[in-house]
């Protein structure tokens, strides 16, 4: 045990300043671990280490050695948006929902959790490889769930049969009878006989949507099928993957975050490869096998964004992937990686029109043109008054005005939000809202960008920085049509990789300033 706890300190960089401190430390850095291992699966599960970690290290605070807290135009940036939002709140039609949202806004802090206890090199590998490798459980898993299949997928509906009447029709697949899951026909017709009137969840492409089924439609019959009104059924082996959480655009904004941060560190690896002096220095067999270990986090996240068949991060995948390429190897190998993936990019678009029955730039597909319509009235609600312009309506407000603002098409449309993180900020915040946000971009990119400049011969350093730049870009290039920021299982991971990110800049920052004041030493001493 004190071997594991000389390791654990060594990793974390935790000094043996004093034993409360040392344990609170520890306890910090075991959930900080957690929190990375929970991100790719549970909401819930992350958010849990996250507080029982950050309330040790806030608790960690009230001790000496104190900790020494670096304030700059990033950490400005986000306490700016977080306080414009505060005030927006009290502005709003709404104040005490807005004011309730705040818990969400302040996601950001993981940041600080993140910043304040990777505090070596080691430490924000480890917990890279850390998120990478929890990310390929549910990864791996996608392709053979569906290759089992899931739920009863039917077919040759009679008109006046139980699943015609619940306005089912062929090729819907039952998934739950009131809230049980389904695997047979028998199993459905045994949980439709034991109520009255059953809530039946299928999924009909693109969606899954709940449909009521009257147990006095069920027709005489000597099977579940002919009691029900159908001739045929099967294992469906088509829907929207979405990994251990509750939404296929969460999963793949995740993935395209975690596939990024693993490209990063694939091309790295790759371009050290290419340079083989890197080769004898980390030891040739285990170098090559951290490469392939890497290109198969790549390829099985890739394959798994896939299967969400979701547009708009599998398009902001490419784009990281195309930048990480640029900045890793050069011109030369981003000419010849688009080669590689432009067959890709056909197959995966002939799977998508298969999945979703939709082409990657659809104009009549019904989700593009409710998009097209949220930010047209969205940035009309915006602009129509200068109340609107300065602090916006309040975050969601709109649940409860929608009708006033004629939102929805007027309620023939369902109700949701603007699904575009730029118009949602300015709708709901404002303009200083955006504006703030946008100067975070700005910052984060920068740092990312100077840090990945200075540590060239660093490939892990270089890898991650890299990883979060491409995944930051994916992130803006997604929420220009996805609401990403306002999802809190994909602010979270956004916000844990800019901690790495940021933390790994200051480090060679530091590093550099060391160097430095060591040269003047010498020069002084000549």
């Amino acid at each position: 045990m004190r071997t594991f706890f000389e390791r654990l300190d060594m990793l974390a960089g935790i000094d043996g300043t004093g034993t409360a401190v040392q344990w609170l430390e520890r306890f910090a850095y075991l959930f900080l671990v957690l929190t990375f291992a929970a991100a790719p699966h549970s909401i819930a599960a992350t958010q849990t280490a996250w507080i029982i970690g950050m309330t040790a290290w806030v608790v960690r605070l009230f001790f000496r050695p104190r900790v020494r807290f670096h304030f700059g135009w990033l950490d400005a940036a986000l306490w700016g948006l977080f306080a414009w939002s505060a005030i927006s709140s009290f502005f709003s039609y709404e104040p005490l929902v807005s004011l309730n949202k705040l818990r969400g806004v302040a996601v950001f802090l993981i940041f600080y959790f993140v910043f304040y206890n990777a505090r070596t090199y080691k430490s924000a590998f480890f917990l890279a490889a850390v998120l990478i490798g929890s990310c390929m459980v549910n990864a791996l898993w996608m392709p053979v769930e569906r290759i089992i299949g899931r739920g009863v997928e039917i077919h040759g509906l009679s008109e006046n049969g139980a699943l015609a009447k619940a306005h089912l029709t062929d090729g819907d697949t039952l998934l739950e009878v009131n809230r049980q899951k389904v695997t047979t026909p028998e199993a459905v017709l045994a949980a439709v006989e034991q109520a009255e009137v059953s809530r039946i969840k299928f999924y009909r492409p693109d969606f899954e949507l709940t449909v009521e089924l009257k147990r006095s439609d069920l027709a005489a019959g000597s099977d579940a099928l002919a009691r029900l009104g159908a001739t045929e059924w099967k294992k469906s082996h088509n829907w929207r993957s979405k990994g251990f959480y509750g939404h296929y655009t969460t999963y793949a904004e995740v993935l395209q975050l975690i596939g990024s941060l693993a490209f990063g560190l694939f091309a790295a690896g790759v371009a050290g490869w290419l340079r083989r002096k890197e080769i004898s220095e980390v030891g040739g067999r285990t170098f090559r096998l951290s490469i392939v270990l890497l290109g198969v986090s790549v390829g099985g996240m890739a394959l798994a964004l896939l299967l969400t068949v979701t547009r708009a991060p599998q398009l902001a995948f490419m784009i990281s992937s195309g930048l990480i390429v640029f900045l890793a190897l050069g011109r030369r190998w981003f000419l010849t990686a688009m080669l590689f993936l432009i067959p890709i990019a056909l197959g995966g678009l002939i799977f998508l029109q298969q999945s979703r029955r939709v082409d990657f730039f659809d104009r009549s597909d019904e989700s593009t043109r409710y998009r097209q319509m949220m930010t047209r009235d969205g940035l009309r609600l915006w602009s129509e008054n200068p109340r609107h312009l300065v602090f916006g309506v309040g975050m969601d407000s709109i649940q409860k005005h929608w009708q006033e603002w004629g939102l929805f098409d007027r309620g023939w449309q369902p109700m949701g939000h603007f699904h575009s993180t730029p118009v949602q900020l300015l709708v709901e915040r404002g303009l200083p809202a955006l504006l703030l946000w946008l100067g975070i971009l700005g910052i984060y990119v920068r740092t990312l960008w100077k840090g990945s400049k200075e540590c060239l011969q660093d490939r892990e350093s270089r890898g991650i920085l890299l990883g979060c730049l491409g995944g930051l870009t994916g992130f803006v290039t997604s929420g220009l049509v996805h609401y990403n920021l306002g999802d809190q299982e994909v602010a979270m991971v956004f916000f844990m990789l800019m901690g790495l990110g940021v933390r790994l800049a200051r480090l060679r920052t530091a590093k550099r300033d060391e160097g430095e004041s060591a040269e003047a030493s010498v020069r002084l001493a000549a």
